[in-house]
């Protein structure tokens, strides 16, 4: 059996509602040709949401990934490196042996240490910020700092050529198109974020993934939108 007929073969659930942390998973698994079924749940909006899949993980969040074998993988940037790795074929990550390699694992890790963690008390600030009064100026501090780690990745990124490893679209660049959309919004990204500006657009209009766009994460840059 080939290594193409064996992902479209097999099947995963993926825990996390649209625009979520399981987005990039998902546009992965698209790209891969697996078949995924989605479970969407908005850990952010109540406890309840949270509690619907605390059986799966017991952190509480999304995304989480029921695996073929039926183990449950968590945390997004090791999900995305573990399918780079397990679906080769797909061409979306380096090989181990590859000299991109460091620099793909480098930037999958800056991804959720600088930014992604800082959405878990954005997300509900009185988890470390009691004061209502607080609140405000942290949501303000922490977006600053989002916009800060996104600049200076993008200044010492090499030169996108066309995407961020150089001529094959891979995981980093899914990862950061669909956080790029986060808070403080593409306006900010493409001001902080020039030369990864470019990829994001282009991975926006990919059309192996127009569909997908379309049905998990529709974008647009009204400002009033998550997006904007």
């Amino acid at each position: 059996m080939s290594s193409s007929s064996s992902a479209r073969e097999d099947r995963y659930t993926l825990y996390g509602a649209p625009g979520s942390g399981a987005t990039p998973i998902h546009a992965a698994l698209t790209l891969i040709g697996a078949q995924v079924e989605t479970v969407d749940v908005a850990t952010w909006e109540s406890d309840a949401e949270r509690e619907r899949v605390s059986g799966v993980n017991p952190m509480r969040q999304v995304p989480a990934l029921v695996l073929p074998s039926g183990e449950v993988m968590t945390e997004s940037a090791a999900i995305l490196i573990w399918l780079g790795d397990r679906y080769p074929q797909a061409g979306l990550c380096p090989a181990p042996d590859d000299p991109l390699r460091s620099r793909y694992l480098r930037w999958m890790v800056y991804l959720p240490a600088a930014i992604y963690s800082l959405f878990w008390v954005r997300d509900d600030p009185q988890r470390l910020v009691p004061d209502p009064a607080a609140q405000a100026a942290m949501l303000e501090r922490s977006a600053e700092r989002i916009a800060h780690c996104w600049h200076l990745m993008d200044t010492q990124i090499d030169e996108p050529a066309p995407y961020l490893l150089g001529e094959k679209l891979s995981m980093l660049d899914l990862y950061v198109t669909v956080m790029s959309r986060w808070t403080p919004g593409r306006r900010r990204f493409y001001r902080v974020a020039p030369r990864m500006a470019r990829v994001v657009r282009r991975v926006d209009a990919d059309p192996r993934l127009a569909e997908f766009w379309a049905a998990r994460f529709p974008f647009t840059m009204d400002p009033s939108s998550p997006g904007g």
